[in-house]
């Protein structure tokens, strides 16, 4: 028969064990997750106050948001610290400030931390300027349609939404498309397959038809 004090120290690791698992989890939290609602009140909260901040965008100025938000953010810090500092006062207790925790926090950002997402923003915008290059150039001729047809198509969008609009509309899609697409994952499948496919032949039809020096040259 086991130890009784064995039997707490196991009990007691296995929950260890188990919140450190919890905390892991937590801290794998990704953006995926995010917007396909494995943490309905995570995800929520985030579709909720991007949501209201693009609908105050909608409405007032950026000028106006931001000094709102910052405003409302000092009113609520400073009518805590006259709060605390009135209950001290009537208790006689010397708690000190009520911020003191945070404010013996750094927050400045270290030099490594600020050079690599640096260096990865640096890897996004070198191979965007590449790719602009080769369509702008038109290193490709049937790319740089594709661009322009989509170039053509975004004029028609731009009449009818303006940029705010157009942002609410991607924040409700990238929210609510990655669900419906995990609930009909077999027949959206089907179905991108399909316009996969026939897009394909589509554009080897063009490439057929174009003069020989402006068709596709295919790397090795």
């Amino acid at each position: 028969m086991a130890d009784p004090m064995t039997q707490s120290s196991q009990i007691s690791s296995s929950q260890g064990l188990a919140d450190g698992q919890n905390s892991a989890k937590d801290s794998k939290f990704t953006a995926k997750d995010l917007v396909s609602w494995r943490d309905p009140k995570k995800s929520g909260a985030v579709f909720g106050v991007s949501m209201l901040l693009l609908l105050s965008l909608a409405a007032f100025s950026v000028i106006s948001v931001i000094s709102y938000i910052l405003l409302a953010l000092l009113f609520v810090t400073i009518s805590f610290r006259i709060y605390k500092s009135v209950v001290q006062a009537v208790q006689k207790s010397g708690d000190g400030h009520p911020f003191k925790t945070f404010m013996e926090k750094d927050v400045s950002v270290p030099p490594e931390t600020f050079r690599k997402h640096v260096d990865v923003c640096l890897t996004y915008v070198n191979c965007a300027l590449k790719q602009m290059s080769r369509l702008f150039l038109v290193e490709d001729l049937v790319d740089s349609l594709k661009l322009a047809v989509a170039m053509w198509l975004m004029t028609y969008v731009g009449a009818v939404f303006n940029g705010i609009t157009i942002l609410i509309l991607a924040d409700i899609l990238i929210f609510t498309l990655p669900l419906v697409y995990e609930k009909n994952k077999t027949q959206i499948d089907h179905y991108v397959e399909i316009a996969r496919t026939q897009i394909n032949t589509t554009m080897a039809k063009l490439q057929e038809k174009l003069p020989g020096s402006l068709k596709r040259v295919k790397t090795e």
